[in-house]
Order: C-alpha cells, then structure tokens, then sequence
C-alpha cells in the first residue's frame, strides 16, 4: 500500500476582498487585515485530493506536512477530517518569513525524518506567493523525479502513472517510486468532510517539529535561511485612457479610427 506525504501550506482566504490587502512599501509586506480568515491552499488541496483518490482505491498512509508558525488548529486539521492519517507541523516563529528555498529546505528535512515514502504530493503553487517553486525544490533536495501540473495520479503494480498537462492537452507518463509530484486544479476539488470524519479530527493532535527537531539551526530556516533578496513589494498601478474617435458619418469615423489605429502600431 503507498505511503503518501501531502504539503500543505495555511494562506490568507484568497476569495477575502482584495480591499482587505495592503502593501507595506517601506518594511516590504503584505498588511492583512484581520478580517482575512486562513484557509488551506487551494492548489493543496487539490493534492490532498488525489492522495485521497488514491487511498480509497488501494489503501495506504496519507501524512500532511504544514510549515508556518501560529498555525490555526480548526484549519489545518481539514486535512485529517477528510481522511489523512497523521498531521505533522513545523511551527515556530524560526520559520516565519521563509522563501521558497527555505521552505523547501525545511520540508525536505522534514520528510527524511518522516522516512519511508512512495509520493509526495504538493500543489503545483502556493496561493499566495503563485511562486510555484517549492514542490520542485524540495525534489531537487531528495534527489527523486518530479512530475508537474497533474491532472490524474494512479498507483499500481509498483509504478505510478500521471496525466499531466501540456497547452495543447495531456500527456501520460509512469514513474517509478519515489516521487514528487505537483498538482493541478485540473484533478477536481478537496471533497467535504463527513460528520464521522470532523469527530475524529478534533480528537486527533499533531506532531509539532521545531528546527532542532529535524536537524536543522534557526540559521537556516525563515527569514534567516531565505536565498532570495526582495528588493520592492509594490501594488502596481492601473491607469486607463479613452479617446474618442469622431467623424461626421459613421464612414468617416470607420476611417479615422484606422488612422489612428495605424498611428499607434496596432494595425
């Protein structure tokens, strides 16, 4: 049976208005108001959602890794509600500010400690940052194949097979395990959890690692750990201009305005 490890990361609703979300220019941050509840990533999810797909055809282990701090309990245990085996945080304050190289490198670690694995499934972005950086780094990290933008995930006979997207449609291709692979809104949405299932999640309580706990310093995780230099967060500005093209018939307006089309090159 496959031994399956899901990354999930906790993001700021991005369905919340974007009112809601202000930009820090001078300390370069997001400002979120606190009206802005957290949610599970929805391209997670749809990760979560093939993992499950998988264990209820075959059976099999499904663990979810989540790295943040002040992680919110009700949110990040959906994942056991719909069916994962065991929940394990990185939580501490160590791991605030992470980029994508210190995220991948804190999971990588992570996932040594865990053991034992056939997949790991991550969404193919995060929905904040839409970086999608991670999945791959933390591959590159192991030193396993990565598959990307997956639509379809089956395991049998000791290999698994991946529908995955291209521009033009989809293309399949089996891998041997171990592998990581990045899924795509394409697989369909998280199912809801069941009654039976939220019950069962509120009893259960997750494994919490600290830097130390899986070898690694507070140097080399979070803010201190980052790789990349973020020079300016900014909101772009959106400007718009309208001109009106005149003539004294519609004939004459038909022609002025592929003048002026022809004006400015786009025509």
């Amino acid at each position: 049976m496959p031994n399956m490890i899901v990354c999930c990361k906790q993001v700021p609703d991005p369905e919340a208005p974007p009112s809601l979300f202000k930009v820090d220019s001078a300390a370069n941050k997001m400002v979120i108001a606190s009206d802005v509840k957290p949610v599970i990533g929805q391209y997670d999810e749809f990760a979560l959602e093939a993992a499950l797909r998988i264990k209820g055809k075959q059976g099999g282990k499904i663990t979810v890794l989540s790295l943040g701090n002040k992680i919110a309990r009700d949110v990040i245990k959906k994942s056991l509600a719909v069916g994962a085996d065991e929940l394990i945080l990185l939580e501490d304050e160590a791991f605030e500010e992470s980029d994508s190289w210190a995220t991948a490198y804190a999971l990588a670690a992570a996932i040594k400690k865990v053991g034992e694995y056939d997949v790991i499934f991550c969404g193919r972005q995060s929905s904040d940052w839409d970086a999608g950086q991670v999945g791959i780094g933390i591959a590159e990290i192991l030193g396993i194949p990565a598959v990307t933008l997956a639509r379809k995930v089956e395991f049998s006979d000791g290999s698994v097979k991946i529908d995955r997207v291209i521009p033009d449609g989809y293309e399949t291709v089996d891998v041997a395990p171990p592998v990581l692979i990045t899924v795509t809104s394409e697989l369909g949405a998280l199912r809801y959890p069941a009654l039976k299932g939220i019950m069962a999640a509120g009893k259960k309580q997750p494994i919490v690692y600290k830097p130390a706990d899986i070898g690694l310093e507070s140097s080399q995780v979070g803010a201190a750990g980052r790789h990349i230099n973020l020079s300016k967060l900014f909101q772009p500005v959106k400007e718009a201009k309208c001109e009106i093209i005149e003539g004294e018939n519609g004939e004459e307006a038909g022609v002025n305005l592929a003048l002026r089309l022809r004006e400015a090159k786009l025509l």
